[in-house]
């Protein structure tokens, strides 16, 4: 750690460059997935109608409860199912998924698709239910 601290000492603009650059990676990889969207902002919304939430989880977790209204199109199947959304194309398109770990990445599919109002819910359906906000069981 010692080396650490000397080495940055002693290499300001390496280390101010390495940090530019990893600071500009970071927005450019997020800005690409679409914003993200804290549960209260998804419930106003989809109060406004504004929203169409799509669910990207498996079906197996989507079954355990789900957000009312939402679209289930797993994440492993949405390249190839982008046209069922084709008539939502105008509208905000939310993406859900369990933990927030898939969402950005099918933001970057939905986003070279065509779609240029893309979302994603922040922590996910795990942030849903810590919010307690009501989901959907059959």
């Amino acid at each position: 750690m010692d080396r650490l601290i000397e080495f940055i000492g002693n290499h300001l603009e390496l280390s101010g460059l390495f940090v530019f650059f990893l600071a500009a990676l970071w927005y450019t990889e997020k800005s690409r997935s679409g914003r993200s969207v804290t549960p209260s902002e998804l419930t106003r919304m989809i109060n406004a109608d504004d929203a169409v939430i799509v669910d990207v989880r498996e079906k197996k977790e989507y079954s355990e409860g789900w957000i009312t209204g939402a679209l289930h199109i797993p994440f492993n199947s949405l390249k190839s199912r982008c046209t069922e959304l084709e008539k939502h194309k105008e509208k905000q398109i939310i993406l859900v998924d369990k933990m927030g770990q898939h969402s950005g990445a099918a933001g970057k599919i939905l986003m070279a698709e065509g779609f240029d109002n893309v979302c994603r819910l922040q922590g996910g359906i795990s942030e849903w239910k810590n919010s307690n906000m009501p989901l959907v069981r059959k």
